[in-house]
C-alpha cells in the first residue's frame, strides 16, 4: 500500500537540526494560527491544524523523532510498509470558553504506517484517545497556558483494534470451516526501525458467511501498552468472483444454458451447486430468462440461508447442417406459435 510521505520538519517550518524548544515554539505558533475555534470560516484551518499537530506529535518525542529521521530519507525510494489500522475517531478537546470536541479524524496514513498502535490512553470502547487537551492559547483569552499536546497516560492501556480483508472463494464462504491465513505484521525491531513479519492465524469461517461480513478475532489486534490487553482483529470478508455463480445478496445465481427442444419439451438437467451437482426438472414450455429455485443453496446462517436461483438461457445453434436446416424449416411451417403478440 503506497502512502504519501510527510516531511514533518517542513510542516512545522524548522530544520532537521532544530532543538526541542524550537520545535515547540514553531508548533505553538502554527497551532494558534490554524486553531479551528478561531478560524471557523476557513475550511482549510482544520486540515492545517491536524498536520501541524501530527508533526509535533512525532518531533516532540525523542523516540518517534529518531524513528522518523531514520526512515524519512528512504521513504520515497520504495520502502512502503503495510498500514497498521487504528487512531479512528481521534478527538482533541479545546478547553476554555465554550471549548468544543473537535473530531480530528486524526493522524494521516503515513503516521499510522510508522507509528500505528503506539502509545495513547484507551478511550471509550477501547479506542485510543490521542492528542491530549489543548487549553486556551496564550495571547487570546484564558490564563495564557498552552495545554500539553499529545499527552500520554503512563498506565496500562488496551491496544487499538485492527482491520484486515479476508478473501474467500464462494465455496469457502458457503461451506465454512477452518482456514489458515497469513498477514504482514509491522513490528519495531531492536534498532527502533519498523520491520515487516508474517503472522499466521487459523480462522474459523462460519458456514454461509456473506460478502462484507466481519469476523472478530479477540486479542489479535494491536498490542497494548505497558502490559495492557491487545485489541481485536476484525476480518472483513471479501468473496472473490466465481466462474459460474454470481451473488445477489444471500442468493446465488446460475445461468443454465438450454437447447430449444429442452425448453419446449421439458428435460432433466444436471445443475451445479456450491455443494455438488443436483438433477433439476425443467418444465416444458420454459422461456429464456425464467428462474427456478433451489431452496437453501445460497449464503447465510442457519435458518437464514438464501437460495440458488437457476436462470434458464435458451441457446440456438450457431451453424446448421443441411438436414438441421430442413428440420427447422419444417417446424416453422408446422407451428402456429407467435412469440410477438403485437
Amino acid at each position: 500500500m503506497s502512502v504519501e510521505y510527510k516531511d514533518y520538519y517542513k510542516i512545522l517550518g524548522v530544520t532537521k537540526a532544530a532543538s526541542q524548544e524550537e520545535i515547540s515554539k514553531a508548533f505553538k505558533k502554527l497551532a494558534r494560527k490554524h486553531h479551528p475555534d478561531l478560524n471557523q470560516n476557513d475550511p482549510d484551518a482544520e486540515k492545517k491544524f491536524k498536520e501541524c499537530s501530527e508533526a509535533y506529535e512525532v518531533l516532540k518525542d525523542p523516540e518517534k523523532r529518531k524513528l522518523f529521521d531514520s526512515l524519512g530519507a528512504n521513504w520515497q525510494h520504495g520502502q512502503n510498509f503495510q498500514r497498521p489500522p487504528g487512531f479512528e475517531n481521534v478527538q482533541y478537546n479545546f478547553g476554555g470558553q465554550g471549548g468544543q470536541q473537535f473530531d480530528a479524524g486524526a493522524f494521516s496514513d503515513f503516521f499510522e504506517t510508522i507509528f500505528g498502535g503506539v502509545g495513547g490512553a484507551a478511550g471509550p470502547r477501547g479506542r485510543q484517545d490521542r492528542g491530549g487537551s489543548f487549553g486556551d492559547f496564550g495571547g487570546f483569552g484564558g490564563a495564557g497556558g498552552f495545554g500539553g499536546a499529545g499527552g500520554y497516560s503512563r498506565g496500562p492501556s488496551r491496544g487499538s483494534d485492527a482491520n484486515a480483508s479476508l478473501e474467500l472463494t464462494l465455496e469457502e464462504a458457503y461451506l465454512g470451516g477452518a482456514k489458515e491465513v497469513a498477514f504482514q505484521e509491522q513490528t519495531i525491531g531492536p534498532d527502533g526501525a519498523p520491520r515487516l513479519g508474517t503472522k499466521r492465524l487459523s480462522v474459523s469461517i462460519p458456514a454461509g458467511v456473506r460478502d462484507g461480513a466481519k469476523i472478530r478475532l479477540s486479542g489479535q489486534g494491536n498490542a497494548g501498552r505497558a502490559g495492557g490487553k491487545a485489541g481485536d482483529l476484525y476480518l472483513k470478508v471479501r468473496i472473490m468472483p466465481h466462474a459460474l455463480f454470481k451473488l445477489e445478496e444471500g442468493n446465488v445465481i446460475l445461468d443454465l444454458p438450454l437447447a430449444p427442444w429442452e425448453a419446449a419439451l421439458g428435460a432433466k438437467v444436471r445443475v451445479p451447486t456450491l455443494d455438488g451437482a443436483v438433477e433439476m426438472s425443467i418444465p416444458a414450455g420454459s422461456s429464456s430468462g425464467r428462474k427456478l429455485r433451489l431452496a437453501g443453496k445460497g449464503l447465510g446462517g442457519q435458518g437464514k440461508r438464501g437460495d440458488q436461483l437457476v436462470r434458464l438461457m435458451v441457446q440456438v445453434p450457431g451453424s446448421l447442417t443441411d438436414e438441421e436446416r430442413e428440420l427447422w424449416e419444417k417446424l416453422a411451417q408446422a407451428s402456429d406459435f407467435n412469440p410477438r403478440p403485437f
